[in-house]
């Protein structure tokens, strides 16, 4: 005897397209539109009450800015030293307190406490310090007998002065990233590796490998950072001594200061095109790396 079995449907529900609608709201109202608005203003000469079409004319003016060119150069150059030496310094970092080491916990807090400290509190804090005749970093080079630059008043070393700030103060975000893409790495290749040939080969053959998403988040992160960094900066040394350490971010607020608002606006236009024409290949190819994971 036979009997036929109906079997039930199996009904796909589709999310409804309406709750999107709230995220949607929020992300033409605050970039979508403002997108729009600059790129339209950088087309103008105007101030906060009107406003006269020109064209590109600022962008030629921007663009024949005899400083550009050195900006540029030291954004790029500060966002590599930045990006790169935390990625260098948070992975063994990341390795270390994830280890079985006393004090863990406390040397997490250390090493996490410059994130949580205000970008300017640390501008401010580091400017005294910096001091070439009274910072307690000369006062202490002094003692020891060693050099004692004018770390912020060197044309030749206010730019990466300003840099190794930023990498203390970035540095806890980096190893918190390096320290979950390590955690989320299943203990069996650990225990394999130690049977192997010991630390390097952890390194090598495991680590590496299979924290390269967290290592290639922590360089995107601290890149882009690095291209789009003004707070630091211009608190430190308000892009001097004379043009040493101007960046892109600091020409742009100079002639807003100066009052050419489109002018400003269309250096921003011109900074959002830089950042997404090296960003997104970089996505790029970071994903296609991790296809091959």
């Amino acid at each position: 005897m036979t009997t036929n079995v109906q079997r039930p449907k199996v009904v796909l529900r589709t999310y409804p397209h309406w709750f999107y609608l709230p995220a949607a709201i929020l992300f033409f109202t605050f970039f979508v539109i403002p997108t729009l608005m600059a790129f339209y203003f950088s087309l103008t000469r105007w101030t906060l009450f009107n406003s006269t079409f020109i064209g590109f004319d600022n962008y030629k003016l921007f663009l024949s800015d005899p400083q550009l060119r050195g900006a540029l150069l030291n954004t790029f150059v500060y966002a590599i030293l930045t990006s790169g030496s935390k990625v260098i310094i948070s992975l063994p970092l990341a390795m270390l307190l994830t280890s079985k080491i006393h004090l863990k916990d406390l040397f997490r807090g250390i090493i996490f406490f410059p994130v949580l400290v205000s970008t300017v509190a640390v501008g401010i804090t580091f400017s005294t310090l910096m001091q070439p005749s009274t910072g307690l970093i000369n006062n202490v080079l002094g003692v020891l007998g060693l050099p004692t630059p004018d770390w912020l008043g060197n044309p030749h070393l206010a730019l990466f002065s300003v840099a190794l700030v930023d990498i203390w103060k970035g540095i806890g975000i980096a190893t918190v990233i390096c320290m979950a893409g390590i955690q989320s790495i299943p203990t069996d290749y650990f225990e394999a590796a130690r049977l192997e040939g010991g630390a390097w080969v952890k390194f090598r053959h495991v680590i590496l490998p299979l924290s390269r998403n967290a290592i290639f988040t922590v360089i995107l992160l601290s890149f882009i950072g690095g291209l789009r960094s003004f707070d630091l900066i211009w608190t430190l040394t308000h892009g001097g001594p004379g043009f040493a350490s101007d960046v892109l971010t600091s020409v742009i607020y100079k002639e807003y200061q100066a009052g050419f608002y489109g002018l400003s606006t269309a250096g921003n236009v011109v900074l959002f095109i830089i950042v997404t024409a090296i960003v997104y290949p970089m996505m790029r190819f970071f994903n296609s790396k991790e296809l091959e994971l």
